[in-house]
């Protein structure tokens, strides 16, 4: 399922300084003026301040855990359960509390020096410090305030079903790792905590030889890509770089004893790691005011404006969020559909409860006879093929010579409920075709489909090949569309016969699974850099996001309705049926790709972790036409929208073996888009030029009735308003 939320947007440089971000000011300060203001700062009450962080969480993490162990409705899961996290989180709280008191002013190396630039600096600090602290205790407070309400939304209300399946799945899976471990292997997890403490005896010796001046080599140092601890003082200050490397320590002792230790199956090994790695990446240093180096020194520079700001901005997301909270991540107000984004022009031509057909005018004089129909997915909205004039596919595709429609689909309100797979074929896929014949004369198109859009189309192609119509379809393009659900990567830790369950029960309630919720929950397959990283330069730092097209489509949610979600949570991610001859029946018939001679272009991204690269190859092997499989770069998003001038290449290679791995080792890198190699392909299943088709016109030369400009009136509808929305 397509989002976004997870993409390798990421990768690019979005979190770049606004011009006017208050960070800017603290560069220009020399390094005698920034460390005078870190030294002026008093150290012991910032460790008792971090511990009692710590002792929060803890506390916060033992009443989940007590909660969930006590209505876990398995009976053979005891109630004095272990507590996963309790071990590790005694033992980090252990080393903080020893280290509170260590980094005092007065202790610090080259004391009289630091004391006589304190004093200088001490009028000047003194006003905004004092401000500064004034703000930090009503964060503080916030916070408080913020988790009581986060624990109400999830133990209440609309979402209490699938996070208790989700907490419950957490306990299930501790309890058969602490089972497994036993059995197999008694003494790792003593082996593990052991070593844990002997690298935090270590690093506190490191520490002290540093603060007196000595140079010591790094312990343990983030990965390549983690940015949280960029700032110089995590690696300077030696108080920051014990945070730092403490915390990296017990991460990669907690996450090598899932991964490494034996005695668990695969799949609970899978959704142990995700949740598990979730807390630990929610509990880091860097998320916290009073452990985060660059956040302290500007809160004491702007005394305390940047957590004004912060708290303003943190009001106005959680007003507009469902029962997770959904983080800006761009300036929302810079966009307006139609006018900076979404601008290719076109007109609508057509229009029912499903979708808006858009038919684009050409930029060509001639144009293929046959068109190009493009089928997006609906738990996201088109225009991520239309962001702006230099990635544009659409255009890119104008200018190629093909007359090109696309379905705009509609965000589902409550009245949705009951429509599923087949509907969105009927009224959606089967509708368009049938108007797109209408405009152009044309009895067939070249289609296209987008991950779930893909999936809807080769379901699709098996009905039609069933009823005899399959020459409706001239040829099948699938963009990171999965055809063997069998590993569905992190979403995976999400489907289960619990968690389904719950989101049927809400489905059934609701009528339809808020966009809002799914767009936070994808986020959260890639935290550090699509939800925490926005949470310290939004509510911390008080940082205003900065206008990024890509994120503003990937903020811009879709609902999914209840039948919908059902069918493809069940029938293809739990039972993986859609490669399997016979076992999926749909609308009347059964489902059996290998039935399906329609010529096929298939390209998946090498880092797609929605839509991972091997599910979508299967369809070399389960297809019975004739099939070309590209492999691109990047990921969901970056590697599709990928245009002639853009940097990613992809791998092809014909000998489609059975053997993903075995094809990949064999397959040639091109240094160029994959769009151009796919301009070759389709040019083989393109009749002749025709005039360009002016929308407004049909092929007959008669007036066809247009109802809006490009990018019409769905696109605008945002989740939340669908959700209030009481219209069929």
């Amino acid at each position: 399922m397509t989002n976004q939320r997870s993409d390798d947007s990421s990768n690019q440089d979005h979190t770049k300084t606004n011009p006017h971000d208050s960070r800017q000011d603290s560069k220009n300060q020399d390094n005698e003026s920034h460390s005078a203001t870190n030294n002026s700062f008093d150290f012991t009450s910032f460790g008792q301040y971090y511990l009692n962080q710590l002792n929060q969480i803890n506390e916060l993490n033992q009443s989940f855990f007590n909660q969930a162990v006590l209505n876990q409705p398995d009976p053979h899961t005891p109630k004095q359960a272990l507590n996963p996290f309790e071990a590790n989180m005694k033992l980090w709280q252990d080393s903080m509390s020893q280290f509170s008191g260590f980094m005092s002013p007065k202790q610090t190396p080259n004391s009289e020096q630091n004391e006589q630039t304190s004093q200088q600096n001490q009028t000047v600090q003194s006003n905004s410090s004092q401000n500064a602290f004034q703000y930090i205790n009503a964060l503080n407070e916030l916070t408080q305030r913020v988790i009581s309400e986060t624990l109400k939304r999830t133990s209440q209300g609309n979402s209490s079903n699938i996070s208790q399946s989700l907490m419950f799945n957490l306990v299930d899976g501790w309890q058969h790792f602490i089972t497994g471990v036993t059995d197999k292997s008694p003494t790792a997890l003593a082996e593990q905590q052991t070593e844990l403490w002997q690298q935090q005896l270590q690093l506190y010796q490191n520490t002290l030889m540093k603060a007196l001046g000595n140079q010591t080599d790094p312990l343990v140092s983030p990965e390549k890509g983690d940015r949280r601890f960029t700032d110089e003082d995590w690696s300077k200050n030696p108080i920051f770089d014990f945070l730092k490397q403490s915390y990296l320590l017990t991460v990669n002792g907690v996450m090598d004893a899932i991964d490494n230790t034996e005695g668990i199956d695969e799949k609970t090994r899978q959704r142990l790691s995700f949740f598990t790695r979730q807390w630990l990446n929610a509990i880091a240093p860097s998320n916290f005011l009073w452990s985060n180096p660059e956040v302290l020194r500007l809160t004491m520079e702007s005394g305390g404006k940047n957590l004004i700001k912060g708290l303003q901005q943190l009001a106005e997301d959680m007003e507009k969020s469902a029962q997770v909270l959904s983080i800006r991540m761009t300036d929302h107000d810079a966009f307006k559909l139609g006018k900076n984004i979404a601008t290719t022009p076109g007109k609508v031509v057509f229009r029912n409860r499903m979708f808006e057909l858009i038919q684009y005018t050409p930029t060509t004089a001639k144009a293929h006879k046959r068109p190009l129909l493009i089928v997006p997915p609906w738990i996201n909205k088109f225009y991520i093929i239309d962001l702006k004039e230099e990635n544009s596919y659409i255009r890119w595709a104008l200018d190629q010579g093909h007359s090109v429609f696309v379905m705009s689909w509609a965000n589902p309100n409550p009245t949705y409920k009951d429509v599923g797979m087949e509907t969105y074929m009927h009224e959606g896929l089967l509708t368009a075709l049938d108007v797109v014949q209408e405009i152009t004369g044309e009895p067939d198109a070249n289609v296209i489909g987008y991950c779930i859009g893909g999936m809807l189309l080769a379901l699709t192609l098996s009905w039609l090949t069933e009823n005899k119509q399959a020459d409706r379809i001239a040829s099948a393009t699938f963009w990171a569309t999965i055809f063997d659900f069998s590993d569905p990567g992190d979403l995976g830790v999400f489907i289960d016969e619990r968690t389904v369950n719950a989101l049927e029960q809400e489905g059934k309630r609701q009528g339809v699974f808020d966009g809002r919720m799914m767009g936070a929950a994808f986020s959260l397959l890639r935290e550090n850099s699509l939800y925490w990283n926005y949470y310290v330069q939004n509510y911390l730092k008080g940082e205003r996001p900065v206008p990024f097209d890509l994120l503003y489509w990937n903020s811009d949610c879709t609902n999914v309705t209840a039948a919908l979600h059902s069918f493809i949570l069940r029938e293809l991610y739990m039972g993986n049926k859609m490669i399997e001859k016979g076992k999926l029946a749909f609308d009347g018939v059964k489902i059996d790709l290998s039935k399906v001679t329609t010529p096929s272009y298939v390209v998946a991204t090498l880092q797609d972790h929605i839509a991972k690269w091997k599910g979508s190859y299967q369809a070399t092997q389960v297809l019975g036409g004739d099939v070309t499989f590209v492999l691109g770069e990047s990921g969901h998003i970056a590697g599709i929208i990928n245009p002639p001038t853009g940097k990613y290449g992809f791998y092809a290679h014909e000998d489609y073996v059975a053997e993903p791995n075995k094809w990949y080792a064999e397959a040639e890198k091109q240094d160029r888009s994959w769009w151009l190699h796919w301009g070759e392909w389709i040019n083989e299943h393109s009749t002749d030029k025709v005039d360009s088709r002016q929308p407004g016109i049909d092929y007959k030369g008669k007036e066809w009735h247009v109802l809006d400009d490009a990018p019409g009136k769905y696109v605008h509808v945002r989740a939340d308003e669908a959700l209030r929305s009481v219209n069929s």
